[in-house]
């Protein structure tokens, strides 16, 4: 075939085709050469180019045919397109007359035109309603180039708002799918800021009407559906529900700012959070401070049930100021001492409870407040913390614990006030970082601050005072269980024995028990407490326990050897002062033991050692009180060499 398509050459001539054709073919020449003429031959060469010939035709036939058709299809798709066109057009220029003839019907007298004006607005409104009929066509078959066409019509008509609203409308359609109506409603609101500067000449306010139906009708019916539910009933779960609702639309609003609203963004969905949530932000904090007394009281009393114990009532004014201020004095016992059995009622984990849920307040406080409320609220929030932390709970621990210490001449008594004292510096701790962290953002600027560091000073000072209070007096407890162990271990003959040659120099048993104990108390202070308290306690019992053996040592009258007993005992009595790493007790039990020196010192040397370092300084009364307790002081020797 593809040599016959080569004998088809332009211009097509019969009798050259077929006598090209001859040429080509061997034996079809005339003439002599190296093959004769072959009639046969050529004959089958005919025969054959016409069978090809045949096959070409009815190839190029079907090839035509086809074309032919597709030709047709063509002419019939542009003869349509050029029909919608032109009745789009016709349209649009119906429009525009329409348009003319109402605006012109608008001055004519009713009583005269009344059957014009009449076939004028029915005609404006049948075209009115056919253009939003093809607009709504359009957007469901999703071609935006009508959409736009038909939208720029509409324009002029009063028919364009609704035309708007179907639009958002059907826009809408199969947009909230997932389980988050938030997400669904961004996702919605991005796709439609895509595509609505495409269709109409306002997008700005075609979107921001979208978002204010997305908003009064979708999200309004849902808020209203998850919080009426439990507004009444739970008033928990009404909290949490609020908080998460208005921070998901507040989320969402932050979104939207992004889009061009072609007005004031902020203001416009600030607007449209209030519509939403104004109804339930109204009494929101009447409802979280109800909430926070009933759940704070809920936290204290499952936590005393659980001691199996009954609140006492802590009296105030009248007598009971009255006793509380004679004891503070005197330290004397007034009514019976309350035995908890070294509880303490004072709990971390309730701290922490009621912490975690004055928090969550704070913050649902601080995103549901109007700003011009916040400082206010937040000051209630904190003044119920300070009512159920500080005083139901921490001052009430201090009371108990005030009335548990026992008397100072009490044996064998348990100081367990430390152990109070170690927890509520704890606890104050964890009360005073939340103030800082999640009250004062709330107050910083606002006449409130004050009141509330007003309110706070006082609340600690109270509590130090207290505290203070049960120190002093279990300091006392302190030196009065000394007492009790110098009282029944120290012998008289410890210091004046019968064989005078017959005593090993060490520290009396009284000593020994006593340093054991003071050691035990001494590391019980300084785990109970913390920074300069620590130094503070210790430096008060030093030198309390100093006057204590003072004063014991007065008691008692010296031989040679038990002067040497007593400065051994001082000298362990020293080496227990040095584990209270204050310098001020170290010197006075190194005086101490200097003073008990007099106690040994030979006659000649008194005057000698009185005017040492150590004992230049002190008072002659307190030197010579010394010397008269040795058992030698009568003696006119002594006396003579000491004057």
């Amino acid at each position: 075939m593809a040599t016959t398509a080569e004998l088809f050459e332009e211009p097509f001539v019969a009798d050259e085709y077929i006598e090209r054709l001859v040429w080509r073919t061997p034996g079809g020449g005339s003439r002599g050469g190296p093959e004769a003429f072959d009639p046969k031959r050529l004959l089958e060469e005919f025969v054959n180019h016409i069978q090809e010939l045949q096959i070409m035709d009815e190839r190029i036939q079907r090839k035509v045919e086809k074309l032919e058709q597709q030709c047709q299809k063509e002419a019939k798709e542009f003869a349509k397109k050029v029909q919608e066109l032109q009745k789009s057009n016709q349209i649009k220029e119906a429009a525009d007359i329409i348009q003319k003839l109402h605006l012109i019907a608008q001055e004519l007298p009713f009583d005269r035109f009344s059957e014009v004006k009449s076939k004028i607005a029915s005609k404006y409104h049948d075209l009115e309603c056919q253009l939003i009929q093809e607009f709504t066509s359009a957007q469901r078959r999703g071609e935006i180039s009508r959409m736009r066409e038909v939208a720029a019509v509409l324009l002029h008509f009063k028919g364009y708002s609704h035309c708007v609203d179907v639009y958002i409308k059907q826009c809408q359609e199969g947009a909230y799918l997932r389980n988050d109506i938030f997400e669904d409603a961004a996702i919605l609101c991005q796709g439609v800021n895509k595509q609505v500067g495409d269709i109409f000449s306002n997008p700005e306010t075609v979107l921001a009407k979208l978002i204010q139906n997305v908003f009064e009708i979708k999200l309004q019916s849902f808020v209203k559906d998850q919080l009426e539910e439990c507004r009444k009933s739970d008033a928990e779960q009404y909290l949490k529900s609020l908080y998460d609702l208005y921070t998901r639309t507040t989320n969402l609003s932050s979104k939207l700012m992004e889009f061009n609203l072609g007005t004031d963004k902020q203001t416009f969905l600030s607007k449209l959070i209030k519509s939403i949530f104004i109804s339930y932000l109204e009494n929101y904090i009447e409802v979280e401070t109800g909430y926070l007394k009933s759940r704070s009281a809920m936290i204290l009393q499952r936590y005393y049930d659980s001691k199996n114990h009954q609140k006492r009532s802590i009296g105030t004014g009248g007598i009971q100021d009255l006793k509380e201020r004679i004891r503070q004095r005197t330290n004397l016992p007034l009514g019976p001492s309350i035995d908890t059995h070294g509880e303490t009622f004072l709990s971390q984990e309730v701290v922490v409870n009621l912490l975690q849920e004055t928090k969550q307040a704070f913050e649902r406080c601080h995103r549901l407040s109007d700003p011009s409320d916040l400082p206010r609220n937040a000051f209630r929030i904190f003044t119920i913390l300070v009512e159920f932390l500080c005083i139901e709970h921490i001052d009430y621990a201090l009371e108990t614990g005030l009335a548990g210490i026992p008397s100072s001449d009490s044996r064998n008594a348990n100081l367990y006030f430390l152990d109070v004292v170690q927890q509520a510096n704890t606890i104050f701790h964890l009360f005073d970082k939340q103030f800082n962290d999640h009250l004062m953002p709330l107050i910083s600027s606002s006449p409130k601050l004050s009141e509330c560091l007003q309110k706070k000073k006082e609340i600690i000072e109270q509590m130090e005072m207290k505290l203070d209070t049960g120190i002093d007096r279990t300091l006392n407890c302190m030196i009065g269980q000394m007492k009790h162990i110098l009282a029944a271990e120290q012998k008289k003959t410890d210091f004046k024995p019968e064989d005078e040659n017959n005593v090993l120099i060490q520290y009396t048993n009284a000593c020994v028990k006593v340093c054991a104990y003071v050691r035990k108390q001494v590391e019980k202070i300084k785990n109970s407490m913390d920074g300069k308290n620590v130094d503070t306690v210790l430096m008060e019992l030093g030198v309390r326990f100093h006057r204590l053996i003072y004063e014991h040592l007065q008691q008692y009258s010296y031989s040679c050897m038990g002067g040497m007993l007593a400065i051994c005992d001082v000298a362990e009595y020293r080496k227990c002062a040095k584990d209270f790493k204050i310098p001020m007790v170290l010197h006075l039990f190194d005086t101490l033991h200097a003073l008990c020196n007099l106690l040994v010192v030979a006659p000649d040397n008194l005057k000698q050692v009185c005017s040492g370092e150590q004992l230049a300084n002190l008072d002659k009364n307190i030197l010579h009180s010394f010397v008269q307790l040795r058992a030698d002081y009568r003696s006119a020797r002594l006396a003579r060499h000491f004057s």
